[in-house]
């Protein structure tokens, strides 16, 4: 008599485990560019150098508040798919990302309520020249922490993960390791008043970040995560 034994649960294991970890984390850390740059671009046509904002451009200070919201939640989702995983090779790093995503989509946010200020007063012409100039300094400042000083921070915990655990190649944390000082630097030269945000060095310092970003992102999204000791014994039932 043939008898046909029930599936045990390592035969229905199947496939990588962590696959649909990195494959959302690279979506959102994709994400994350998608939406910023044309919002950053958005800003930059809207707002003149004094910090006033030209006539006619709510329609572009909306669009650049809704696409850095997204931007937000993308980082903090980034982080969100990533900790289960992290959190193996050392769960205060991996805590840590969580935390300066968390913080960073704050700051962001705190950016997005000043300038969508500005279109609440055009739209109901409220404000002065200086209240509009006043919001605008915010959101300046606050692209300069956020953005700015953030990404710096997260590319020290992430990269320091990504580069201990080989879940990526080392080459593409290594980039982020090196950039990430230099980022720091131009940002704190910014901040007393040495450099501009918008300097032909800050965007070449930001270079090796965003370099480091795309490749981690396009990485975890296309190829997922190299076999590694940190996803060893991870079991996948279906």
């Amino acid at each position: 008599m043939t008898t046909t034994a029930r599936p045990t649960t390592a035969s229905r294991t199947s496939g990588d485990p962590t696959r649909n970890h990195a494959r959302v984390a690279g979506f959102f850390y994709l994400l994350t560019f998608a939406a910023s740059l044309p919002a950053f671009f958005f800003i930059g046509s809207a707002v003149n150098p004094d910090l006033t904002v030209a006539a006619g451009h709510n329609t572009e200070l909306l669009g650049a508040g809704l696409l850095d919201f997204v931007n937000a939640l993308a980082g903090i989702g980034s982080a969100v798919a990533l900790f289960p995983i992290l959190k193996r090779q050392n769960q205060a790093l991996a805590l840590g990302i969580v935390t300066s995503r968390l913080l960073e989509a704050a700051i962001i946010m705190t950016g997005v309520a000043s300038l969508l200020a500005v279109v609440t007063l055009n739209q109901h012409g409220a404000g002065s020249v200086e209240s509009s100039q006043a919001l605008v300094a915010v959101r300046e400042w606050t692209f300069l922490f956020g953005p700015g000083f953030m990404a710096s921070i997260n590319a020290v915990l992430l990269g320091t993960l990504m580069y201990q655990s080989r879940l990526v190649p080392r080459i593409i944390p290594t980039v982020g390791l090196i950039g990430a000082p230099l980022l720091f630097a131009a940002n704190i030269a910014t901040l007393f008043g040495h450099n501009e945000q918008d300097s032909g060095i800050t965007m070449l310092a930001t270079v090796p970040v965003a370099f480091w970003e795309v490749s981690v992102g396009t990485w975890m999204l296309v190829k997922g995560f190299k076999p590694s000791p940190v996803t060893a014994g991870i079991v996948k039932v279906d």
